[in-house]
């Protein structure tokens, strides 16, 4: 194995590690009913994750072009494929959160007006968090929409080079149909042309034979 190999396998297993790593952020996010700092550590684990998911994948892809391997590329269009899968469901699990702590936090609003004070206080804080914590997570969301385009246009002109590179397969291999076409229909002539030949030679010796044996005869019939 060399060593382009080597850091081929190692792309693929970390590519693997880290979809698996996501799939379980994603999990966790779904689960999520609160508090809302805790949301917010799980969407930062799982942005991290996505962007150096997204390096592997960007490095394999340019190992991929620049062998033009038809193997590879369809590799590459399949992990941006499923990268974008993963952002989209990543996506819905924050807003499928963000929602149940709103509706949470809502019903604590709501509850009647002889509570105690402090906890007026505490619902009034989780209010303002919420409102803090719902813009931030809507521009991350926007962020990943961004992330989300540009991945399918990162498949798409992958998909691309893999037809260009497949196009140029099929030519090639036309070409080789031709040209083995082409040496079959020379062999066989050389083949004509060399019984022809051998038949040439055995007609010239059977002439020479006769030459000799009219020599023979006519000096035969002057000398007796």
């Amino acid at each position: 194995m060399d060593s382009t190999d080597y850091i081929l396998e190692t792309l693929r297993k970390d590519i693997t590690e880290h979809n698996l790593q996501i799939r379980a952020i994603i999990q966790d996010i779904n689960a999520c009913a609160g508090p809302l700092t805790e949301l917010h550590g799980l969407n930062s684990a799982g942005r991290s994750k996505i962007s150096a998911l997204r390096k592997f994948i960007d490095k394999f892809g340019d190992i991929a072009k620049e062998r033009k391997n038809p193997v590879f590329l369809k590799d590459v269009v399949s992990y941006r494929e499923q990268l974008a899968s993963t952002m989209d469901a990543f996506k819905k699990a924050n807003i499928k959160s963000m929602l149940a702590i709103e509706k949470g936090t809502k019903e604590e609003l709501m509850k009647p007006k002889n509570e105690e004070t402090a906890l007026r206080q505490r619902q009034k804080r989780d209010k303002e968090n919420l409102v803090k914590m719902s813009s931030n997570i809507t521009e991350q969301l926007l962020s990943i929409s961004r992330q989300l385009a540009d991945t399918t246009k990162r498949s798409a002109d992958t998909l691309d080079t893999l037809v260009t590179s497949s196009d140029s397969v099929i030519g090639t291999q036309e070409e080789l149909k031709v040209t083995s076409s082409t040496i079959s229909q020379s062999g066989k002539l050389l083949a004509k042309y060399g019984r022809r030949e051998f038949t040439d030679k055995i007609l010239m010796f059977f002439a020479f034979v006769f030459f000799v044996a009219c020599v023979f005869y006519i000096v035969q019939k002057r000398l007796f």
